[in-house]
């Protein structure tokens, strides 16, 4: 009877607050407009007191370096200031080799080519000794360069690299799925081979003359076989006769043209 007592006496748990958060001062009308404005809030919040107020910062207290110790012995002075923190008895001759991140070399560099330039894709060059010249996008090399091509009969524009910076990507397009580009065609077929000059002997200071470059018989065939079959599928296009007028003319700008504010 007792323990029933109890339990009957025991007082009861209280119910747990439930935190219902309540409205913001200010809120959105409808359509971006609010009820109170930027210059009442500044007002309701009371802003305007902590405009201007600086709080003073507390210096924490510093640590003496130095320490006064008193030393005995008549011709000693009686004192001397000792370092609380002793220097390093032990200094290296040579800094220490920080290990650095290593760069990359440029056989790593990850190649990327904008989604507007696609095989077969009509570019401007903007730069170079054919600037101004419309040409035929074939592939993009392992370098990163653009391999194009006039085709040479129409605007005298022969196989060549070219970086994607000096290019404006144009919307025309020819159909260049049939054109089988070589695997020979990659950056070492490009590349100039420089002999080295003969050493100078007596006589000969006026007689050396600069080598003039050549273009070989092999690059004269391959431009000529790329070329045929460039021809071949601009005939294809729809708009044969248009798209010939379109790349032998040259690309330039007047006053007042802007290249950002035009659609190729």
């Amino acid at each position: 009877m007792v323990e029933k007592k109890k339990a009957e006496t025991a007082p009861a748990e209280a119910p747990k607050k439930v935190h219902k958060p309540g409205k913001p001062r200010n809120y959105d009308l409808g359509n971006g407009v609010m009820r109170f404005s930027r210059t009442k809030m500044f007002h309701k919040k009371a802003l305007y007191k902590f405009i201007g107020k600086k709080v003073k910062a507390t210096k924490k207290p510093q640590k003496p370096h130095v320490i006064e110790k008193p030393i005995n012995g008549e011709k000693n002075g009686g004192k001397r200031f000792v370092l609380v923190k002793k220097r390093r008895a032990y200094y290296p001759t040579q800094d220490k080799i920080k290990p650095r991140p290593a760069k990359k070399s440029f056989c790593q560099h990850k190649r990327s080519l904008r989604t507007t330039i696609t095989p077969g894709t009509v570019l401007i060059l903007l730069a170079g000794s054919h600037k101004g010249k419309r040409v035929v996008f074939l592939k993009q090399l392992y370098s990163g360069l653009l391999l194009v091509t006039g085709p040479f009969s129409i605007n005298a524009c022969p196989l060549r690299r070219v970086s994607q910076r000096y290019v404006i990507a144009t919307s025309t397009k020819i159909d260049v799925s049939g054109i089988k580009v070589p695997d020979t065609f990659n950056d070492d077929y490009f590349a100039r081979k420089r002999v080295k000059r003969a050493k100078k002997e007596e006589g000969d200071i006026f007689q050396t003359k600069k080598e003039v470059y050549k273009v070989s018989e092999e690059r004269k065939k391959d431009q000529t076989e790329i070329d045929t079959q460039v021809m071949a599928a601009i005939k294809k296009h729809p708009d044969r006769k248009v798209l010939q007028a379109y790349l032998s003319a040259m690309w330039g700008l007047r006053s007042s043209q802007y290249p950002h504010r035009m659609n190729f």
